[in-house]
């Protein structure tokens, strides 16, 4: 499904930004991590790199899905980094990756000027937040899978994403 189809508690939502597709090389990125440095997309090169992408983490899904994903990396082999993306600032990310014992998920902030959620296609205009989607990226840089969940507050389907995360390894 697309992002054209998306609702948030049933309700169409409108989602900005470019239409990535499969195969496309993943935008370049400068977000800002925990400790405010700047990460960008090249500081993952020669890794497969799973983005998560939710609306904030102080959310009940956002939360299942994060820990999710947390409890999933640490069964991927080192050269796999899941990256979760938001617009929650870097101090309530850092807070909430701590309440939640969170380590072998990466988060991010794109709370400085949505230009992630503008390159990657994920910006809930109306909210200015980030829709639910996430993108494997393989070791050169190059989109191999996209998943917009259709409904904002559920949850992505893991399996899929780890299907196509074990077929880059």
């Amino acid at each position: 499904m697309g992002r054209d189809k998306i609702t948030m508690n049933g309700l169409p939502a409108k989602v900005a930004g470019k239409d990535l597709k499969t195969g496309d090389r993943a935008p370049d990125f400068m977000l800002t991590g925990n400790a405010l440095e700047t990460v960008k997309k090249t500081d993952f090169y020669g890794k497969v790199l799973v983005i998560s992408c939710v609306p904030s983490l102080d959310t009940p899904v956002c939360s299942l899905e994060t820990r999710r994903f947390n409890r999933e990396a640490d069964k991927l082999p080192e050269g796999v980094i899941v990256l979760t993306v938001s617009r929650d600032l870097p101090f309530a990310q850092t807070r909430w990756c701590a309440a939640n014992d969170v380590k072998k998920v990466m988060t991010a902030s794109d709370y400085r000027d949505y230009g992630f959620a503008r390159d990657y296609g994920v910006l809930l205009e109306d909210l200015g937040l980030l829709t639910r989607a996430v993108f494997v990226v393989d070791k050169e840089g190059i989109i191999k899978y996209i998943q917009f969940v259709p409904e904002v507050t559920q949850e992505p389907d893991y399996e899929e994403v780890l299907n196509e995360v074990k077929k880059l390894l």
